[in-house]
């Protein structure tokens, strides 16, 4: 099952971000001020990052322990909060109507998305430690 979800996930979230990456680009910077396109842009890079790194743990991953589905549970929603709260965000704002309740949902996205990072750290150096 995580296998599926990591690729399903893996693949959406990397045509999301060539399609939100156009509109940003071309139809938004009209709309944006050069702080709001550059968040976008980085909630962009950091949907793409992890779209990548969901379809290469899907081919590499075994998943036959509990923290493997962890890992990819963490990117998927770290990668959802972080990014699509940018998203929020930078369109609220440039509407005049800013979303503050959004404001501390990146920050614990990025914390998802450190966590993912440190458990598949700790997936390669297990065995070195015990």
């Amino acid at each position: 099952m995580e296998i599926l979800m990591s690729q399903f996930f893996g693949a959406l979230y990397g045509f999301l971000a060539i399609v939100l990456g156009a509109f940003g680009a071309h139809a938004l910077k009209k709309h944006f001020t050069q702080e709001q396109l550059a968040s976008f842009e980085t909630g962009v890079k950091y949907q793409m990052y992890h779209a990548l790194l969901l379809l290469v743990l899907s081919f590499n991953l075994g998943f036959n322990t509990a923290l493997e589905g962890y890992i990819i549970t963490c990117l998927i929603l770290g990668t959802f909060l972080f990014s699509f709260s940018i998203y929020g965000l930078c369109l609220s704002g440039a509407l005049g109507r800013k979303w503050k309740f959004l404001g501390p949902v990146t920050p614990l996205g990025g914390l998802l998305l450190a966590t993912g990072w440190l458990l598949l750290a700790y997936i390669f150096i297990k065995d070195f430690m015990f």
